[in-house]
Formats: C-alpha cells, structure tokens, sequence
C-alpha cells in the first residue's frame, strides 16, 4: 500500500529494504493462513475453558493479604488445567519468571538421592546453578541431587539407547526442554516430546516427566500434556500472558506434582490456600485470552525472519520452510557484530525505549556477555517483540516475539536495515538476491 509506504520510508527503512522484504513477504500467505487456523483452533479451546469454569467478572477483582478464598486465582487454575488437560495446575504472581517456574516444579518434586535426566542436551543457561552444573547456593546439587544428561545426536535425533543405560533406579525426574535455548538444535514438537515420553515410560513407568513449554504455548493445537507429561511449566511474560501479564508463571500437571509446588511456594500446610493475586487478574485472564493471536502473531514474525536470512544466505533454525513448535527464531551470523546490529534494529524498532542502544553486557545466570533488546510494556517480556543472544560461538541472535504481526515486521525490517548500515550485509544485497 502507498500509505504504508510512505510510512517505512519516514521510519528509516530504505527503499531496497523494503522492496526486499514485500517480496518475501507476499510469498508467505499459506503459510500465515495455516498458522491462523492453528490460533483460532486454540482461541475456542480457550473460551471453552473459561466458559466451563464460570469465569464472572468477580474473577477480575483480586484479593490482598493471605488471599484466602481467591475466587479469580482458584478459577484461573481451574481454566489453565482444562487448556492444558491435566488434573490441577498452579498460576500464581508470586512466581517471579520462568526459571523461577522451573526450579519450583524441580526442588519440590526431587529429594536428596534422587537423580534428575535431561535427555535432550544442555539445559537452558539459568538452569545450570539451579542444578548445580554450574556452582550456586541452594541448587539441587547442594541437596544431594544429582544430574544426568544425554546429549542429542548430530542429526538432533534422541539417542534411544543412551537415554536406557541413564536411567537407573535413582531417576526420579526428567526434564525435556521444549525450545531450544541459547542453541541451534530443532525445537521438539508435541509429537516428538510424546514419543520420548512413551520411550522413558516403557524404561521405568513411576519417573515424572517434565516438559519445559516456554516458548511453545499455543503454536501447535496440543500441549506436551496432552502426550504423556506430567507437569509442563511456563512463564506468563512469555505466550501465555498474551502481553497482558506483568509477572508470573504457571504449572499445569498431576496433582501431586501441583500439591508438591504450592507448597514449596508458600509453605508447608499453606499450599495452594495462600497467595493474594492484587490486582493482577484482569491481566492474567485478558492476557490469556488474547495468547492464541498473539502467538500466531510472533509465529508470523519468525517465519518472516527465516524467510528474509535465509534468502541472504545465513543458517537459520528452524529454516524457512519447516514446521513451527516454538516462536524462537535463531540466526547465526558467525561474529559477535551482527548479533549486536541485530539486536540494535530490534530495539530501534521499540514502541518503548526505541532510542536505546543496546549493548552487551555480564547478566546474572549466564557464563558469557548477552545481548538483550526489549523495548517492552512489561520489562523482559519476550512474547513482545525481543531479541538476545550470548557474544560467544557460533555468534547466534535469537528472535522473538511480536504482539501485532505488523510490529513484528517492521522489527526484522529494521534488523535488516540496521546491517546494511554496519557494512555487515552488502548494501546491493537486493540486486543479488
């Protein structure tokens, strides 16, 4: 459209820039198509939870203090099951990210002399002191819990037979990390996180398995609880909160599994019982709501991304044309100067602080500098439009995010621009491609 344009062009997006990017673009439409029947397929799941719960508009209100009979945070946990078909679940403000989610779900179901397995590599960098893999007060590893990993094969297959000889009378937990992380392996589908489930269950039956669904939420029709987990974990300032949610994180699983964390959360004899949820509600259950379109939104920015660096010529994970499990994009631009140019064009492209220059810099639970551009609502969503990556090799940039397909485009549109101004891509890159 003229209008639309003239409006890139007073944004700073040049001409051979958008020429560029309109032309992978209108390439995209059965792909976007499918990835909005996906989003309104979960739209209806979502209503239909809220629905069958009686979500009223005292659910909104919120509570202070113990938070004694919260009926907006029982009903909250009482849709979040039914989205996720378990048997009982845990949303709570008080569970501050992800990781925070994550370490719930492990210390309150492990004991001294358990074992945990990840059978899919390397966990996710802030997991390692939560482990102990890397040294850190009150990680399990100071508790007397110890850690076993198995490693994906080249080709990012399971190593069936690596996982059987892991597994001993010791392993109590397995963690499979949905999305891939700070790496470049395939992001595991519902479908493949069934079948290893089913693999580990034929082994030893009584092993909880849990699945770490950030990022994966609502990017297929099923969850991995619908497979075989027995708890998956989230955080809402990731696709679940829809954008919405200041703060949190969610649990959904069996109910030993939920009664172990909520009491880890609180206190022994609390429980699920305490736990005011102030004014959050309207934020959690708006969020919600709006999660199904929203992440097909982010999913519509990262197939654009892998479209337009692929083209030029740059390894992408997954590739332009793969199917979607997680709304991650990585690029690998093999120096720590297109990360940071990347990650640059991102935050330029900020609603918020897009005035900012992001640099590297030592953050917390990381062994390496890291890269973070988030011009944010909510400070470090990454359901909104939001890229990082750590200034190590192979010099990896990983997008996410978008809360309108439109920002999501103009974000990879200014990524573009923003290397062609650095001299990092060609500035006939459009003639040659």
């Amino acid at each position: 459209m003229k209008f639309s344009h003239e409006m890139y062009q007073k944004m700073g997006i040049e001409e051979d820039v958008y020429q560029f990017c309109e032309k992978i673009w209108s390439s995209l439409e059965t792909r976007f198509k499918e990835i909005d029947e996906i989003s309104e397929y979960n739209q209806m799941k979502v209503i239909a939870a809220m629905q069958k719960n009686r979500v009223s508009e005292a659910c909104l209100l919120g509570t202070t203090g113990y938070g004694y009979n919260d009926l907006g945070r029982e009903t909250l946990e009482a849709v979040y099951a039914d989205i996720f078909h378990t048997e009982d679940a845990l949303v709570r403000p008080q569970i501050t990210c992800g990781t925070h989610a994550l370490a719930l779900a492990l210390m309150s179901n492990l004991r001294p002399g358990d074992e945990l397995l990840s059978p899919v590599g390397k966990p996710y960098d802030t997991l390692e002191e939560v482990i102990g893999i890397r040294p850190s007060k009150g990680s399990l590893a100071e508790y007397g819990i110890t850690y076993k990993q198995v490693d994906l094969l080249q080709d990012g297959k399971f190593d069936f037979e690596g996982i059987r000889q892991a597994i001993n009378p010791k392993t109590k937990m397995v963690t499979i990390q949905r999305s891939k992380g700070y790496q470049t392996r395939p992001t595991l589908s519902v479908g493949r996180i069934g079948e290893l489930i089913h693999y580990i269950k034929n082994i030893k039956p009584d092993v909880i398995c849990m699945v770490d669904n950030c990022y994966g939420e609502f990017t297929e029709i099923t969850e991995p609880s619908d497979v075989g987990a027995d708890l998956v974990v989230g955080s809402l300032i990731k696709n679940p909160g829809g954008g919405l949610a200041p703060i949190g994180g969610y649990l959904a699983g069996k109910k030993e599994c939920i009664e172990n964390a909520a009491y880890r959360l609180t206190s022994p004899g609390l429980g699920k019982e305490v736990g005011a949820s102030l004014q959050v509600m309207n934020s959690f259950y708006q969020g919600l709501f709006l999660a199904p379109s929203v992440t097909a939104n982010a999913l519509k920015s990262a197939i654009f991304a892998a479209n337009i660096y692929e083209k030029l010529g740059f390894p992408v994970v997954p590739n332009a044309t793969e199917s979607r499990h997680d709304i991650i994009q990585a690029v690998t631009f093999g120096n720590a100067e297109g990360v940071i140019a990347f990650c640059q064009g991102i935050q330029q492209a900020a609603a918020v602080d897009g005035h900012v220059t992001p640099e590297p810099w030592d953050m917390p639970g990381y062994d390496s500098p890291v890269i973070m551009a988030a011009g944010a609502f909510v400070a470090g969503s990454s359901i909104e439009l939001s890229a990082d990556g750590p200034i190590k090799p192979p010099y990896a940039v990983y997008f996410q995010g978008g809360l309108t397909w439109q920002h999501g485009k103009f974000g990879i549109m200014k990524t573009l621009q923003r290397l062609v101004e650095k001299g990092i891509i060609s500035s006939d890159f459009a003639e040659n491609h």
